[in-house]
């Protein structure tokens, strides 16, 4: 079964973050995705640009109005994803527990529906 491993978290730590701390997280973040493609799991992922680079179209009675930005106060933003193909649930726990620079925020875990083409 595919899951997306959503990343959310506070964006202003990442943009606040010393080169050494940036530099050790990507550095996690190689090694994860190492692990998990030893391990035959990925299947994708990406690191997201800043909240303040979004563009959202909204729609009204079926009609779409394109806007800056998300808009959503939140103290957490969505900044990454990883897609993994594991047997159940209980497997993608396993590798979200072990997301890499995660000491606040949440990672969600959430099936792919039967279309999911990524390979």
């Amino acid at each position: 079964m595919k899951y997306i491993l959503l990343i959310y978290s506070n964006e202003r730590q990442w943009t606040e973050a010393t080169q050494e701390i940036i530099e050790k997280v990507l550095a996690e973040h190689g090694e994860y995705g190492r692990a998990m493609a030893n391990a035959g799991v990925i299947r994708g992922g990406a690191e997201l640009q800043p909240v303040t680079t979004a563009t959202s179209i909204r729609f009204t009675n079926g009609k779409p109005k394109t806007m800056d930005g998300p808009f959503a106060e939140t103290k957490e933003q969505l900044g990454g994803y990883y897609v993994i193909e594991v047997d159940n649930l209980e497997q993608a726990i396993h590798w979200a527990e072990k997301m890499p620079g995660m000491t606040d925020g949440a990672v969600e875990i959430r099936p792919l529906g039967v279309g999911a083409t990524m390979s």
